[in-house]
């Protein structure tokens, strides 16, 4: 943090974006800068320092390579640019790399915006963080100078770095340095050694800081052009989550009148199939209709069922049936009294006569009705 940058501006614009328009601005090797949408460490981007002339104190717009290089780095060493391409703010002071560099060599970076990953387990996924005016963001930096073993000098810088504002924090715990005004700028780039610049190096606040998702090819460093910068939409998993458990409630609602419906089918069924077979004997034959309507249109058509009970077993036998059965047994009687005209009539509120040793029965309670 901050490792990615984007960085369009003409060079005419660099020096107006860092204030420096009442002084002359002279330019060294601006011809190595090349605008890019994604800018990381080991690419080179135009850099203010202040610089003492002949006429004068006075300003440069160099162009310097991201990743700082100690100038007492061996010669014959290769340079690693992502070493020391941030500076933690809170320990410049206290850091031979860094303290050496706070009296003279403090520089400004300006540019339109820049990137920070949120990590989420494996994945991390990059945002754009920009103002929401549009204008470039100046940052603090410190640069040196280091000669290789072919003599050449390079110059390099670093970012200074500072604990995340309230509104990034959920991001990262780390943001570059944020120059807001002239005078922040003026305190970091003229002050002297022994003054309170400290007092700068703090998390910008302010809310015009706005930020969104970007693609996740920002990942690549030869990935290049207005796509880094283009928003995308993300599918949160607490919005998946909850889409989830009401698709889930909505299914179960529907489908549990269905269930019902179902087992209300089944039990009429096999309460028909029942009573059909005790009618004729076997219901193997016999088809059941599946819907409540046909089921109902079913049984109106059947005869209805009533329970016989007589002395010796229970029977289910339909209604005509028994009717037919009784009767026959009221002729049967009829003939037994035309026989036998001296047998005695029962009495059947006194229970007395010559059946008063019986026992009355379900035949008697219908030839009463």
């Amino acid at each position: 943090m901050c490792g990615r940058a984007r960085c369009t501006l003409r060079a005419d614009d660099i020096p107006r974006a860092c204030h420096r328009t009442g002084a002359p601005v002279r330019s060294v090797n601006m011809g190595r800068y090349r605008p890019s949408y994604n800018v990381s460490p080991g690419s080179n981007l135009p850099v203010v320092c202040r610089v003492d002339g002949s006429d004068g104190e006075g300003y440069a717009l160099q162009c310097m390579t991201w990743g700082l290089i100690p100038s007492f780095t061996k010669k014959n060493e290769k340079p690693d640019f992502y070493k020391m391409f941030n500076a933690r703010s809170e320990s410049i002071s206290e850091k031979a790399s860094f303290r050496r560099l706070l009296a003279k060599s403090r520089c400004l970076v300006a540019v339109e915006g820049f990137y920070e990953w949120k990590k989420d387990g494996s994945k991390k996924q990059p945002y754009y963080i920009h103002f929401k005016d549009g204008r470039s963001l100046v940052f603090a930096a410190l640069y040196d100078s280091w000669q290789n073993s072919e003599g050449e000098i390079l110059y390099t810088f670093t970012i200074l770095t500072t604990s995340s504002s309230s509104a990034l924090q959920w991001l990262h715990d780390r943001m570059p340095v944020i120059l807001s005004n002239k005078e922040a700028i003026d305190t970091w780039l003229n002050g002297s050694s022994s003054s309170k610049f400290d007092v700068v190096l703090k998390p910008y606040e302010n809310s015009d800081l706005v930020w969104y998702p970007v693609t996740s090819a920002m990942g690549k460093t030869s990935f290049d052009g207005p796509e880094c910068i283009k928003e995308i939409h993300l599918k949160t998993e607490d919005q998946s989550t909850i889409s989830k458990f009401f698709s889930k409630k909505e299914t179960k609602r529907e489908q549990e009148p269905n269930l019902q419906e179902s087992t209300c089918d089944k039990a009429v069924n096999v309460n028909l199939q029942k009573s059909v077979k005790d009618e004729h004997g076997s219901g193997d034959k016999l088809e059941v209709p599946s819907s409540t309507q046909k089921l109902d249109d079913h049984i109106k058509s059947n005869v209805p069922i009533v329970v016989c009970e007589d002395k010796d077993e229970t029977k289910r036998k339909p209604k005509r049936d028994y009717e037919e059965h009784l009767a026959d047994s009221n002729t049967v009687k009829n003939d037994k009294m035309q026989l036998s005209p001296s047998r005695k009539k029962t009495n059947l509120k006194s229970g007395t006569g010559g059946d008063s040793d019986k026992q009355p029965t379900l035949l008697s309670y219908f030839n009463k009705r």
